[in-house]
């Protein structure tokens, strides 16, 4: 594979990529190494998946994928105590095993985060940082920020330490994390590494569409998680904001997770209705949509059938 196709594969259906010229230089090492950081504090859920939909196209890029799972960030951010947190490590293992990467190599946190030389490293950057920075890149992990811990302004410059010590050339994760990586542009050259690439990819919008925000972790009635069943998975995908001819939080899945996966996506329908369709690419799906073409209870079909294709090999 050429670097411009190389290039083609790891921006699509990104949000923003930081330090292209890194990128692309990064073609030219024999392995070369991208790296996105977890915390294993609750179920894997689809909003993990874009990211590891990205690791895929930079393994297929020809990039070494190091998976951290960060349980030490995990107690920082108090995400519970070390039984929970290292139970669910280990939940994070089985599951990585059978999330469709080739030969990631999954990295638990505290197994390098006690040296001595770690600790060093995240000294120096928190020693040339004010406070006022730390607690805006703090925004982007803490919750409930007005009852905040000084643990969780520790969190983003371990962070940024975490790249050196991985020995990382390119870092995926959703964009929530960009006021961290901004830390990292300035500061990694006080622990002497190089700047890495930053590809972010898109967050998947809640499935109560309008105002609603992101699909996370605390919403329960619009979460799919690796947990739901099939059935649980197209009940929700049944449910969620979906208004005939306007953009909503199933196209999102649909041009984020399902085209990339399926390539390719076909729909059954009754001959009054139009009859089967094959969409070979999203925009041309998004297109019949937005012109009523395509009715929002097929699309909704589908995409709750191939979601819950998706995860079943995970189960």
């Amino acid at each position: 594979m050429g670097p411009k196709k190389k290039l083609e594969l790891i921006k699509r259906n990104t949000a923003e990529v930081l330090r292209e010229e890194k990128l692309k230089s990064s073609f030219g090492k024999k392995q070369p190494i991208v790296y996105c950081g977890y915390e294993p504090s609750g179920d894997l859920h689809i909003g993990h998946y874009v990211t590891i939909l990205k690791l895929k196209d930079f393994e297929d890029a020809g990039f070494k994928v190091k998976i951290l799972l960060a349980d030490w960030h995990a107690l920082l951010n108090k995400k519970g105590d070390w039984i929970f947190i290292n139970e669910q490590v280990e939940n994070w293992k089985k599951a990585f095993k059978k999330i469709g990467l080739k030969n990631p190599e999954v990295i638990v946190g505290t197994s390098f985060q006690k040296k001595p030389e770690y600790i060093e490293d995240v000294f120096s950057l928190a020693a040339n940082s004010t406070l006022n920075r730390g607690i805006r890149s703090m925004q982007s992990v803490a919750r409930d920020i007005d009852h905040a811990k000084v643990s969780q302004i520790i969190y983003p410059f371990m962070q940024v330490a975490d790249m050196k010590a991985l020995n990382v050339d390119a870092v995926v994760s959703g964009t929530e994390q960009r006021k961290i990586h901004m830390i990292a542009v300035e500061s990694l050259k006080d622990i002497n590494y190089e700047v890495p690439s930053f590809v972010h990819t898109s967050l998947i919008p809640s499935l109560k569409g309008a105002n609603a925000g992101k699909m996370s972790s605390s919403d329960k009635g619009s979460l799919i998680s690796i947990k739901d069943s099939s059935e649980e998975i197209k009940k929700k995908i049944s449910k969620a904001y979906c208004p005939e001819g306007k953009e909503n939080p199933v196209l999102d899945i649909t041009k984020i997770l399902i085209f990339p996966v399926f390539e390719k996506l076909e729909i059954s329908r009754p001959e009054k209705f139009g009859g089967d369709i094959i969409y070979n690419s999203y925009k041309d799906l998004e297109k019949d949509f937005l012109d009523k073409k395509l009715h929002p209870m097929d699309l909704k079909k589908v995409i709750g059938e191939k979601l819950s294709e998706m995860f079943e090999k995970i189960r």
